[in-house]
């Protein structure tokens, strides 16, 4: 049971970055109702950001990464209010243009930071404690915990305050809320710059473990979308558990099944369920009237 626990366990350190890059995507889908496939791409830029901070201006990390989580705030505001809040495109033309910014910043990110890897240190870089022979690094315990304070401090603003009803009127009906008095263009702008905070963060999450390259945000971006469609693009809380669910299943996997198969039989299994369950896990069926 000791090893049993011991992949659970590092199943929910992964699912954790898998949790963040999720909450992001499903904010966006949620206010704009399209689907950024930049997300992954813009947390790797932003882990480059936080990356120059500390090499170049020298900052503590407990600096940096929230001064640069805030850099990538003002980078999805801008971005929502330049390339996205125009009336003459379609939501389709929006998602194409997400599909370009990775282009755009997976250029940006070596001519302006460098073409080579570049390491990033662990929050807390102690040796593992065992708990019940159970292995656990004090860095993954930093990053579970950092996850679930988030996903407790975002729940609680979407369900009980004036913010969380302005941002669930518009994900349920934009041009309702909009006749209401919502500020619709803000909210979708603040969805934005949440979004792409959550993503820079997960990024330096997984930094340590891949080291800050062009490519390091792939695996995550891609496990963040399954877990949005597993749990469900109609709610906040349903891909959140898809995220954790992946993380564990796959560690499993891994240790008692190969793990040269683990994520190709992982998918198989989700993509089973997604064909029996479109909905996902938790999403609800969407009713038009006509």
């Amino acid at each position: 049971m000791v090893e049993f626990f011991q992949q659970v366990v590092g199943g929910i350190e992964t699912g954790s970055m898998y949790a963040l890059a999720a909450m992001g995507l499903v904010l966006i889908y949620q206010t704009a109702k399209i689907i950024n496939f930049s997300q992954g791409t813009l947390g790797m830029f932003n882990a480059y950001v936080c990356t120059w901070f500390i090499l170049n201006l020298k900052l503590n990390m407990f600096v940096a990464v929230p001064l640069a989580m805030v850099f990538s705030m003002a980078l999805g505001a801008v971005i929502d209010h330049f390339l996205m809040s125009r009336k003459s495109i379609t939501n389709l033309n929006r998602e194409m243009i997400t599909l370009a910014l990775i282009m755009i910043f997976q250029g940006l990110a070596p001519m302006l930071f460098g073409a080579n890897e570049t390491s990033f240190s662990k929050f807390i870089s102690a040796s593992a404690m065992d708990l019940g022979g159970v292995k656990v690094l004090p860095n993954s315990l930093l990053i579970i915990g950092i996850t679930f304070v988030i996903m407790a401090a975002l729940f609680v603003v979407l369900e009980k305050t004036t913010l969380g009803i302005a941002v669930r009127a518009t994900a349920a009906n934009p041009e309702t809320a909009r006749l209401m008095g919502i500020p619709v263009k803000a909210v979708t702008m603040g969805a934005w710059a949440a979004a792409t905070a959550l993503g820079c963060l997960a990024a330096v999450m997984v930094a340590p473990l891949k080291n800050v390259t062009v490519s390091m945000m792939d695996t995550i971006h891609l496990n963040s979308f399954i877990a949005s469609v597993l749990g469900g693009f109609s709610t906040f809380y349903g891909p959140v558990a898809a995220a954790f669910i992946i993380g564990i299943a796959n560690n499993l996997l891994g240790y008692y099944v190969s793990s040269k198969w683990a994520l190709p039989l992982l998918y198989a299994l989700i993509l089973v369920f997604i064909v029996l369950r479109p909905n996902g896990m938790f999403g609800k069926k969407t009713v038009k009237k006509v």
